[in-house]
């Protein structure tokens, strides 16, 4: 099992030497072109009984992003606020994330994601550096959460480019 430590530093690697923003703004339109034309039946095979299915890690995207959005506005309204972690096991069972249409979870996390991208757009350099303190990851500033999230979609891109490959 990856320790919290290995994960940040996995995931910040995915992204290294590349900007989180631009990151942030191709997600969207690469998971649409990867799941273009594959069927839906295909879109919730799981690789292993212990894996996400794309179905499923789209869902889990779209409800990731919420989580972001409301520690992007937390950090920025009230610097150094507490973040508390989730249970994502528990998000997909109570989401029933084997059940989701696929499309309709990329449409929300489009949805999300544009409204994030807007806000970002708006931020004072200030802002960028407020922070939260993280349960498992400690301190986080706005600009170091939105690097994590880009490397959380390369990660998710990365493994649904795997499932849907001939």
């Amino acid at each position: 099992m990856e320790t919290q430590e290995q994960y940040k530093a996995r995931i910040l690697a995915l992204v290294e030497g590349k900007d989180s923003l631009t990151v942030q703004r191709e997600t969207v339109k690469e998971l649409a072109k990867l799941i273009a034309g594959i069927p839906a039946d295909k879109l919730r095979q799981r690789p292993a009984p212990d894996r996400w299915s794309v179905a499923e890690i789209l869902a889990h995207l779209s409800e990731t992003e919420i989580v972001s959005s409301w520690r992007y506005r937390q950090m920025i309204e009230h610097d150094g606020t507490p973040l508390p972690s989730y249970d994502q096991d528990l998000w997909e069972a109570l989401g029933e994330y084997s059940s989701r249409d696929a499309e309709k979870s990329l449409q929300v996390f489009q949805s999300l994601r544009e409204a994030n991208l807007r806000m970002f757009a708006r931020l004072s350099p200030e802002q960028w550096q407020r922070h939260g303190v993280h349960a498992e990851r400690g301190h986080m500033s706005v600009a170091d959460l939105a690097r994590q999230v880009a490397g959380h979609d390369t990660n998710h891109i990365e493994q649904i480019r795997k499932a849907v490959a001939p």
